[in-house]
């Protein structure tokens, strides 16, 4: 019989926050594939790098980003990037958790 914390230690997500711009808000996206989709959501992470990843720039008006995965509930990559810095690996995972992440109703 499976531990209880069992499906929690598989969970995966990745976390994309946005801050900054013209009115210095913050945006954030949160995406946790299926099982089914959890080979190709390894391979987008995979395809970043990490370690090569350099500092978030900083900029009048410019976004900053911040990338996180999480496994079982706690995150096991960060980087921090600035709008000018999210391009290639990086881009095709923000863009792919902003389409999977759940849409909300904005507030007004």
């Amino acid at each position: 019989m499976p531990q209880p914390d069992a499906a929690n230690d598989e969970r995966f997500a990745v976390v994309v926050v946005r801050s900054g711009g013209l009115a210095g808000l913050q945006k954030q996206w949160r995406a946790e594939p299926d099982p089914a989709r959890l080979a190709q959501w390894r391979e987008l992470v995979e395809s970043c790098p990490w370690d090569a990843a350099p500092s978030a720039s900083s900029g009048a008006d410019r976004y900053q980003w911040r990338i996180e995965v999480h496994r079982g509930g706690i995150a096991v990559r960060r980087a921090r990037l600035g709008d000018g810095q999210v391009d290639g690996p990086w881009r095709t995972l923000v863009d792919e958790v902003r389409r999977a992440a759940p849409s909300t109703p904005r507030s007004r």
